[in-house]
């Protein structure tokens, strides 16, 4: 009986196994055709005008996407001036003041819905109390919407690092006279700066590429501006638009934004990964 329950438990394990491996395999050759297609496509559209031209006017040759990089820097640039010590702030009440608050237990419930809710979702709230309201659309209600991304992904991370941070180490900052926001902020905070980092760095590769928001925010602006009070080139919302064009180097310069999103995701993501290491490490 033992031997053949052994047997059964075995050949599960395998199928389970097996099972797995497929699918790994599948996402896995679904990522490195999507990776092949896009750099196919978009090293070939790499020049260096792409740095120093505009976007073009429908049915003109050249151009490039040089007011669609700054702006998106700058929204973005914005994004995580204003997102970083909102979601840093809240993630420290969170963990070092709020365990036992009915306020905290609501914020962890908002962040929640706010971490599943659609980008479309909170693009459609910023342009109701922003945009419609004041009556143009703008770069500081892009920046808007991106935040409403970024704080509940900076706050959650923070939080569940500083979590991780040992008891002892604060019980020894209150045994030698520290105050609480003190052990916060020098002791805690400090001892998951690794980890926070690493939550930002995430939450700056997740609003990157995010188009919905910015379509009913900022918009597009097809000259170079940095007015961040008017419509704004921005590169998610340029794609989106020249890859169903019918110009042939509209479609060229949307392959290469599109390349220029995905290694600006990469680049975060393994910095992200190298914080992550050494946070473990320590």
């Amino acid at each position: 009986m033992n031997k053949q329950l052994y047997a059964k438990r075995r050949i599960t394990s395998l199928l389970g196994l097996a099972f797995s491996m497929t699918a790994m395999a599948i996402g896995l050759a679904v990522l490195l055709w999507i990776l092949y297609v896009l750099f196919a496509n978009g090293l070939s559209a790499l020049d260096a005008n792409l740095l120093t031209h505009d976007t073009p006017a429908p049915g003109t040759e050249g151009g490039g996407l040089r007011n669609a990089i700054v702006g998106s820097l700058m929204i973005v640039g914005l994004t995580v001036l204003v997102s970083t010590p909102v979601g840093i702030l809240a993630g420290v009440y969170l963990t070092e003041y709020g365990d036992e608050s009915k306020t905290a237990e609501l914020t962890r419930f908002v962040t929640d819905i706010m971490l599943s809710a659609p980008s479309i979702v909170l693009g459609l709230f910023v342009y109701a109390i922003a945009v419609a309201t004041v009556g143009n659309f703008s770069g500081y209600a892009g920046s808007l919407a991106l935040s409403l991304i970024a704080v509940p992904v900076i706050m959650r991370t923070t939080e569940n690092m500083l979590r991780l941070v040992p008891g002892s180490l604060r019980e020894a900052a209150f045994a030698l006279g520290a105050p609480r926001w003190k052990v916060a902020t020098f002791i805690s905070l400090r001892a998951a700066k690794s980890g926070v980092m690493t939550g930002l760095l995430l939450a700056v590769a997740r609003i990157s590429g995010e188009t919905a928001p910015l379509l009913f925010t900022a918009l597009n602006n097809q000259f170079f501006s940095t007015n961040m009070g008017a419509p704004m080139a921005n590169l998610p919302v340029v794609i989106f638009q020249f890859a169903m064009s019918p110009y042939d180097n509209w479609v060229r310069l949307a392959w290469a934004g599109a390349l220029l999103i995905t290694l600006t995701v990469l680049v975060l993501n393994i910095l992200a990964r190298v914080f992550f290491r050494d946070k473990v490490s320590a």
